[in-house]
């Protein structure tokens, strides 16, 4: 319990502490007026306030990722904490933070054009459809899941409630933000909120006993933590899908100040949420052996609803069918909303397309690969979704460092972690059963090597741009 508590504790404390580093070292200036004022469009750039852009940049980002994914984390047991907090706290926070504020900078840009600014067009080509894909994947998935359990406790069909999704999707991604995902979002982020935290006093008062990290669990069996873990838990610690969300809210925010409280706070928020279901999940079931089982007999969802069930009772069940409807509804609507944003991005230079027509013309080339994948099996695109989100997140890393490194600023709070995630997927993709299914070691060997080459281009751009602002220094002399 004291890992747990202090996970929670320190979490806070890097909000209180880091986030003011990070804020100070981007260098916000409130006088800039926001995309919100100067793109003001009534549909995308509609200002709102900080609190309830909060509300829905944790929603947007979060849905059932904390949840799911940390209880198949808690699998490697109390290690999981150290990843969320660190992983939360000096990774996922900052690549939040870069990724909402530098679209805030830009104009409201896609995350594919920022990377394009900093990384250039053959990196900008790459990730966009590397996100689009993404995006259709993670809107497909959070459709499918839904229709599934609605199907099964109503007189409605799967199709006849996918369809019934899939025209709320629609809407949502063609109406103006502040129509539905600015009116009922915030809410629906204050039932996760208090999802979690029922979930946490409950636990703490069961009588269980949650686990500390000791050196006798540090090691899970015969998993290796680097780089499964990190795959694993993303939503909690560092996700690439939350760079395709933050634009969504950077375009309303109404002054840069707010960019700390919105974008580095959900995050944190988040790892909290992260933390409290990773425990509960090797907590309940009587440690990894037995949260093991439960994943085999019912998966993420049946013991997020036994937990629930179990710990809250009536209230429990229905916060449980809420929260696995719900929240992964909302992370869908807001994928199909963000790769329709994306795409108009991708099509401005070929295209001049006004008003309603360009909202509808960019959002059916990404509505109907997203209906029809969530009427197949399409788990085996699926499994790859973890690795392509993880790449996805490095990339945003690498921007935020390149961005500071441009502007002469102290770019290691990005690069350091840029370089974590580079090693995470460079060695997963070579070892894991959705990669090529190398030996360990080998795979350790070929991720070290891909590793050290993007150092030495690292090391190369601040070369060059040491040498080019000294050049610049001499010019001004001369």
């Amino acid at each position: 319990m004291v890992t747990f508590l202090g996970s929670i504790v320190l979490l806070l404390a890097g909000y209180a502490v880091y986030s003011k580093v990070v804020e100070r070292i981007f260098g916000i200036n409130d006088s800039n007026s926001t995309p919100a004022y100067t793109e003001k469009d009534g549909m995308d750039y509609v200002p709102m306030s900080w609190w309830k852009g909060s509300l829905i940049q944790l929603l947007n980002i979060a849905g059932l990722g904390p949840i799911f994914g940390a209880i198949m984390g808690a699998l490697y047991g109390p290690v999981a904490f150290i990843w969320i907090v660190a992983g939360s706290i000096f990774a996922g926070a900052v690549h939040d933070y870069f990724s909402g504020m530098l679209s805030l900078r830009h104009k409201g840009e896609q995350y594919p054009s920022l990377v394009g600014r900093y990384l250039g067009k053959a990196a900008k080509t790459t990730i966009n459809i590397i996100s689009l894909i993404l995006m259709v994947l993670v809107a497909a998935a959070f459709t499918a899941g839904p229709a599934q359990l609605i199907s099964s406790i109503t007189p409605l069909s799967f199709m006849a409630s996918l369809l019934a999704i899939f025209a709320y999707f629609l809407l949502a991604a063609v109406l103006p933000v502040n129509r539905i995902i600015g009116k009922i979002y915030p809410l629906f982020g204050a039932i996760l909120i208090f999802m979690a935290v029922s979930i946490g006093i409950a636990l703490l008062f069961s009588g269980k006993s949650i686990p500390n990290v000791t050196l006798a669990n540090f090691h899970p069996g015969e998993l290796p933590i680097w780089p499964l873990l990190m795959v694993t838990i993303s939503c909690g610690a560092i996700s690439g899908f939350h760079s395709t969300q933050s634009p969504i809210v950077a375009r309303t925010l109404k002054k840069e100040s707010d960019g700390r409280k919105v974008f580095y706070g959900a995050m944190i928020a988040e790892g909290v949420i992260a933390l409290i279901w990773a425990a509960a999940g090797m907590t309940f079931f009587g440690g990894t052996g037995g949260l093991q089982e439960a994943l085999a007999a019912g998966g993420p969802a049946g013991a997020v609803n036994e937990i629930s069930k179990s710990l809250l009772g009536t209230l429990g069940g229905i916060l449980a069918i809420l929260g696995v409807i719900i929240l992964p509804i909302t992370t869908g609507d807001t994928a199909l909303r963000s790769s329709r944003m994306m795409l108009t991005d991708l099509l401005s230079s070929f295209m001049n397309m006004e008003g309603k027509w360009k909202v509808i013309l960019t959002t059916l080339p990404v509505a109907i690969p997203t209906l029809y994948l969530s009427t197949i099996d399409y788990s085996f695109l699926w499994r790859y979704v973890g690795w392509t989100n993880q790449v996805v997140a490095t990339v945003m890393l690498w921007t935020g460092a390149m961005y500071l490194l441009k502007n002469k600023k102290f770019h290691w709070i990005c690069g350091v972690p840029a370089m974590f995630m580079t090693g995470v997927v460079s060695t997963y993709i070579f070892y894991a059963p959705e990669g090529f299914q190398m030996d360990y070691q080998l795979s350790m060997i070929i991720g070290s090597v891909i590793t050290i080459a993007i150092a030495g281009w690292y090391v190369y751009q601040i070369v060059k741009h040491k040498q080019t602002s000294k050049n610049e220094a001499n010019l001004k002399a001369a």
